[in-house]
């Protein structure tokens, strides 16, 4: 009778297969076209002195005609230097620097995208960097394909040791998942530190976006944009398309990331998106409780043995393409350690949820220059 608790794996051997198969149809996008289109993008920010002048100077370098972008910062009531640097920033042609009209980030990217003229908005952190033809791809992919929003690749800087290689990892099966369930047509997920969208698509939606909750300013767009008729979401694949943002310094700080990304979980809407996390957090709980069975009874040790089977096949294969993808197939050596550690993690990052306070960030040291 045991045996049949495999069955309850299914559903999730199903739906991340699908995502795998999604996965292999992705094409590498090269900017084919000269865009003409202007350019908005918005900067939130909220005590980045040290990372601030340094994105700004990526900036600064884009390879798109400066007379077709502009940057917006807005500094979400920090205490430091921030608003400073910006307004001393020389290197941008069309740069605005403004405050908040609240608080938070969702309250600044709305200051931000009202306060901009172009048609095509583009987000961003202060702790990302991106290589010189990034806004120009972008506007490319654009003027090709004409979505209402693009979402667009994110990865993190490395670091050394399991921590670092767990991060990796972590970081690019979401990123494996987002690719996929975008190219599916039913997204789930986006990273606001690089993600494009029209600003009518925008301003469709503001008002949906639950500004009560400290979390979500991507996500919460995407899923409103995905039920509108006719709305296109597509994926951008695409090195020049790419920001690289900083990874957490540690665990602290990388429990309070995760526990506000799931903090919103309760509010989401989106049935494909709720499916994929009861599948997912069903199968973890199953994972560990068989686990916990095997030390009363040996047999379920085999039952759990075959439950991380058939869970990894998916989250192997995603990860193998994504990996691939990014450049760092090495990180394959850690899927073991990884794949074994992952449910206790998520439990963690749980429990961890219900106690803590949802903050929309917190500082991170500057990022290494490259």
């Amino acid at each position: 009778m045991h045996w049949l608790l495999i069955i309850l794996v299914f559903p999730y051997l199903f739906l991340f297969l699908k995502i795998y198969k999604n996965l292999r149809k992705i094409k590498v996008y090269s900017a084919t076209t000269n865009s003409g289109i202007f350019v908005s993008v918005v900067i939130a920010c909220l005590n980045e002195q040290e990372n601030l002048l340094r994105l700004l100077s990526r900036i600064a370098l884009q390879d798109y005609p400066k007379s077709l972008f502009e940057v917006i910062v807005v500094d979400d009531n920090s205490t430091d230097r921030s608003y400073e640097i910006a307004t001393s920033f020389k290197g941008i042609g069309n740069i605005i620097v403004t405050s908040n009209d609240g608080i938070g980030k969702k309250q600044a990217i709305r200051t931000g995208v009202i306060a901009s003229t172009g048609r095509l908005i583009i987000t961003t952190d202060a702790d990302c960097r991106m290589k010189p033809a990034w806004i120009s791809t972008i506007a490319s992919f654009y003027e090709n394909y004409k979505p209402d929003m693009i979402v667009c690749p994110v990865q993190i800087e490395p670091r050394s040791g399991f921590f670092g290689r767990f991060q990796e990892l972590e970081f690019l099966s979401l990123q494996g998942v987002t690719a996929g369930s975008v190219l599916s047509k039913n997204g789930t997920m986006c990273n606001g530190a690089n993600l494009s969208f029209t600003k009518e698509a925008y301003l469709n939606n503001v008002d949906n976006l639950h500004f009560e909750i400290a979390s979500g300013d991507d996500i919460f767009l995407l899923h409103c944009i995905k039920k509108r008729l006719n709305s296109k979401i597509l994926w951008i694949e695409s090195p020049d398309a790419m920001i690289t943002t900083v990874s957490s310094p540690n665990v602290l700080s990388f429990l309070e990331q995760r526990a506000r990304w799931i903090s919103k979980g309760n509010i989401y809407q989106d049935r494909y998106t709720i499916l994929i996390a009861i599948v997912t957090f069903v199968t973890i709980i199953l994972q560990v409780s068989v686990l916990l069975a095997g030390f009363i009874n040996p047999v379920f040790i085999l039952v759990f043995l075959t439950i991380f089977i058939l869970k990894s096949v998916p989250d192997f294969l995603i990860l193998f393409n994504t990996s691939g993808r990014y450049m760092k197939r090495y990180l394959m050596n850690w899927f073991l350690p990884v794949q074994i550690f992952y449910p206790f993690y998520v439990l963690c990052v749980g429990c961890y949820s219900l106690i803590h306070p949802k903050v929309w960030k917190v500082n991170s040291p500057s990022p290494k220059e490259t």
